[in-house]
């Protein structure tokens, strides 16, 4: 490796080859299980301190590629390098080492926090698990962070069912930040609030992403929020990403068509500069029984033959931007 293949290297936090997560189906006596195609062969890597987005439809499997990077499922194949590091067939032992600097935000709030715990203990918890701190330092360290998010240190002695949405939210993200990890996987962590604490939340991301110079791997389905939080874009159709490229880019000059439709649903208070909705027609492959060639084929306004007899390669167009769709080959 070149010094300067090795210096590019190290910008990565995060490099994801070939990640594939596959869900087995019992077919019934004396026939081979079902396999169903959740993620299967995506790409990915994350600068330090930046923040890429994932987005799609629902099922798409954007959720499953968080989780699998994390190990909370275990990958079906493929690699997963964490700071340079291969983490992908390493023991859970080996794991917890790693589990400090990669923490992950839950979509609900109220589910991922125990009813049954204060929120001092919720957030003490994991530093007891790592070994960190005394009780006094335990202690000083919950009330600077929960005064990072934005709630009072009174709060230790609440439980959840006592907050807000919003405020259990912040509890997430204090829990998440506690052990000063440098990678993030917000897993939709605004989607279950309502539209007028989301501003706050995603301000609040913003803030502390620049404090503590973090790395965000953020999965959404608001194309509006996504836009004023990411530095890089991917957009994922049934278990693939079809497209990526700088967020900017990305919104002023979408190449892949499912990009386009997605695009084009975006509200905008701004009527003469609406582009013209984009209807998409037909149905959504399985992701057990695959087409094969290109998945969004069937409802795709610009298919051509070739797109339903062979997969399009992943591959760059411009500078940074990424497609899969043989309009660009």
């Amino acid at each position: 490796m070149t010094a300067e293949t090795k210096s590019k290297a190290e910008s990565f936090i995060l490099d994801v080859q070939g990640l594939k997560k596959h869900f087995y189906i019992p077919a019934g006596l004396f026939k081979k299980p079902k396999a169903v195609h959740a993620v299967d062969g995506v790409d990915l890597k994350i600068e330090k301190g930046s923040v890429l987005s994932l987005v799609g439809e629902s099922g798409c499997g954007k959720s499953t590629t968080g989780r699998c990077i994390l190990r909370l499922l275990e990958p079906t194949s493929g690699r997963i390098e964490f700071e340079n590091n291969n983490i992908t067939s390493i023991t859970q032992h080996e794991l917890r080492a790693y589990r400090q600097r990669m923490q992950i935000i839950f979509q609900d709030p109220y589910a991922s926090l125990n009813p049954r715990m204060t929120v001092g203990s919720i957030l003490e918890e994991p530093l007891i698990i790592h070994g960190i701190g005394n009780k006094a330092e335990r202690k000083e360290r919950i009330s600077s962070i929960l005064e990072k998010v934005g709630l009072e240190k009174e709060s230790t002695g609440k439980y959840p069912h006592e907050f807000s949405g919003g405020q259990r939210q912040r509890i997430g993200i204090a829990r998440a930040l506690i052990l000063n990890p440098v990678l993030i996987v917000a897993d939709e962590p605004i989607s279950a609030l309502d539209v007028s604490i989301q501003a706050q939340i995603i301000n609040l991301l913003e803030d502390l992403q620049e404090e503590f110079q973090l790395s965000f791997f953020f999965i959404a389905h608001d194309l509006n929020i996504v836009r004023h939080f990411s530095d890089r874009v991917a957009v994922m159709y049934l278990g693939k990403i079809v497209e990526m490229a700088d967020a900017n880019e990305l919104y002023k000059r979408p190449q892949h068509p499912y990009t386009e439709a997605l695009l084009s649903a975006i509200l905008t208070a701004d009527v003469k500069g609406k582009k013209k909705r984009i209807s998409l027609e037909g149905d959504i492959p399985s992701p057990i029984d695959l087409p094969r060639g290109c998945r969004f084929y069937s409802r795709c306004p610009k298919r051509m033959k070739i797109c339903q007899e062979r997969e399009p390669e992943f591959r760059e167009t411009d500078k940074g931007h990424f497609v899969a769709c043989y309009l660009y080959e």
